[in-house]
């Protein structure tokens, strides 16, 4: 794993090109595609994941490649941030249109259940974590808890 020596100056690395990220978006307002995941355990929690250019909790997801399909997409993304190496049913719940960090993003929504997974070390994602859906960390951005009770009533 990291050692707490590296874990600030990479935080701040990623931090500092994500803001970049961001003024880029702000002047050219891209339209881009989002695939994010209810990764919903058989213990009946779901998977949350802490960015290292982010504060807080998050649902796991990321861009949709030119030509992918959202589902692949969501997948890839299960199997990259959290390492997951099984899944059950995946379900499309809904296709909302946000606007994160200036872009124009049209973000599917899935619900994949029976996840199993065995996290290892990533640049993007600091750590994993799980949560009872009525225990959740304070630290959750108010987009996941947007989607969170978007998808409520499928769980």
């Amino acid at each position: 794993m990291i050692d707490a020596l590296t874990r600030l100056p990479l935080r701040l690395a990623l931090t500092g090109l994500h803001r970049l990220l961001r003024a880029f978006w702000f002047v050219r307002r891209p339209r881009t595609f989002g695939a994010h995941a209810v990764a919903v355990t058989a213990r009946s929690t779901i998977v949350l994941v802490k960015l290292r250019y982010a504060p807080g909790w998050r649902l796991p997801g990321g861009g949709v490649k030119p030509g992918e399909d959202p589902r692949d997409a969501v997948l890839r993304e299960l199997r990259e941030e959290i390492g997951m190496t099984s899944h059950g049913e995946v379900q499309l719940v809904a296709q909302l249109e946000e606007a994160p960090d200036f872009r124009r993003d049209t973000s599917s929504l899935f619900i994949v259940r029976g996840v199993e997974y065995s996290p290892s070390w990533s640049l993007e994602v600091e750590e994993v974590t799980e949560a009872r859906i009525d225990r959740l960390p304070p630290s959750l951005p108010a987009v996941s808890r947007r989607w969170l009770r978007t998808v409520r009533s499928y769980l």
